[in-house]
């Protein structure tokens, strides 16, 4: 088909960006060769990549696909590139990317563990607000979740563990000082979730008793808006080992379900330790 790196430079530009505009600002290439770029790889393909609206523009579903194997095909190349330039290369470090909390408690023992067993390979720890893309596209090669992935994801999936649900209070609230709640004591209240974590929503609750909520960025809003007295909250349990705060008390939640943990990695997994990492945890979440 004759595509090259230029091409899958351009399309993974062109969706990151939303626009030709934005995209070849970052490609430091004028608008015109951008899009002569796009139309080419379109030809090559025999496919429409890319739907044009006038206000910016959408990939369509080749277009999103190829987008994410053009993040981790490019990935790929620069940490080849970067290896083969250097004058002594080390593994490059195995790259762990989580949104929350990783894996609570575990986490710390683990780390520790895989620094014992290899030394040699860093792991690097990522909080990203989609870890699972994040794999997808090359940016990370593991990825911790609480929310199985999308079906046809080409990811392979290990449940490692699950987690008590928490009812998050401000120190002050009346509840705040129970041994536990229940999904009922939450129901009048105003209850904070953030865009970042799939984990909690309404339908937590039966129908006619869900509670009023309100929708925050990101973690550290969350809490503040809990400490605040603004909301509550409810979250996994390793929220609460990743997240401690002067102002909010965690409360185990005695009906609701509990949320899975899983370990995701590409189906084709880019670093050579990817493996030895997956048998790691699952060993060490199995014993602790």
């Amino acid at each position: 088909m004759n595509v090259d790196v230029r091409h899958l430079r351009a399309l993974a530009a062109i969706g990151d960006e939303g626009s030709v505009t934005g995209a070849a600002r970052v490609l430091h290439i004028t608008q015109p060769a951008l899009s002569r770029t796009l139309e080419q790889l379109e030809s090559r393909l025999g496919v429409r990549l890319v739907e044009r609206t006038p206000r910016r523009l959408e990939l369509t579903e080749a277009g999103t696909r190829l987008w994410e194997h053009a993040h981790r095909i490019l990935r790929q190349l620069d940490d080849a590139l970067a290896e083969a330039a250097a004058p002594a290369p080390e593994p490059r470090p195995l790259r762990l990317a989580f949104a929350w909390a990783a894996l609570g408690r575990h986490t710390v023992p683990l780390l520790r563990a895989w620094r014992e067993e290899h030394p040699g390979v860093r792991v690097e720890i990522h909080r990203l607000d989609d870890p699972e893309a994040a794999v997808r596209r090359g940016r990370a090669d593991l990825a911790l979740l609480r929310v199985r992935p999308r079906r046809g994801a080409p990811l392979a999936l290990a449940e490692l563990a699950s987690e008590r649900r928490l009812a998050v209070l401000p120190d002050h609230h009346p509840l705040a000082d129970r041994p536990e709640l229940l999904l009922e004591d939450l129901a009048d209240q105003t209850v904070a979730l953030c865009s970042t974590a799939a984990t909690t929503g309404p339908e937590l609750w039966p129908r006619g008793r869900r509670p009023a909520t309100i929708d925050v960025p990101g973690v550290d809003e969350w809490l503040t808006t809990i400490a605040t007295g603004e909301a509550v909250g409810v979250t996994a349990e390793g929220t609460s080992h990743h997240h401690s705060h002067p102002g909010v008390r965690y409360v185990p939640l005695a009906d609701a379900a509990p949320v899975p943990v899983y370990l995701a990695w590409p189906t084709d997994p880019a670093h050579p330790a990817t493996a030895d990492f997956v048998r790691l945890t699952r060993h060490h979440l199995a014993h602790a």
